[in-house]
């Protein structure tokens, strides 16, 4: 087995530059293992391979927060898309210099973000068609 093969990661994480994610990101602390979410705006994706990061920009408590993370970590458990923004660019940090309404970006509505789930069918069949009737003829 190839070492690349062997530390990459196995799902492939789905996600462009202006996107606001949430990430899933394992905290150790001491014999325990919690999951803390970070969410924010993909800044930047840079490398290649085993040295691939990307960078997520969040507002907390009136400061702007930064944080990288490696594609291929462990410490990422998950990432999920909330909102996919539109861009022309390839890195975002002049929204660093802008406040309020001047830092949003356009949102992109032609990327679905998440497949949507289909419906169970197990549900819909678990009512009998005889209490449908039933209950329809209470109704009159």
């Amino acid at each position: 087995m190839n070492w690349l093969e062997k530390f990459k990661r196995k799902d492939h994480l789905e996600f462009r530059v202006g996107d606001e994610v949430k990430i899933g990101v394992r905290i150790k602390e001491g014999d325990k293992e919690r999951i803390q979410s970070f969410e924010g705006l993909v800044l930047s994706i840079r490398g290649e391979g085993l040295n691939k990061t990307f960078k997520v920009r969040k507002i907390a408590g009136g400061f702007g927060v930064e944080r990288t993370f490696l594609f291929h970590s462990h410490a990422v458990a998950t990432v999920k898309v909330l909102k996919s923004g539109r861009t022309r660019r390839a890195k975002l940090f002049y929204l660093r210099d802008k406040v309020g309404k001047g830092s949003r970006l356009k949102e992109d509505l032609t990327i679905t973000a998440l497949p949507a789930e289909e419906p169970k069918k197990a549900e819909t069949a678990a009512v009998p068609a005889a209490e449908v009737t039933a209950t329809a003829d209470a109704a009159k």
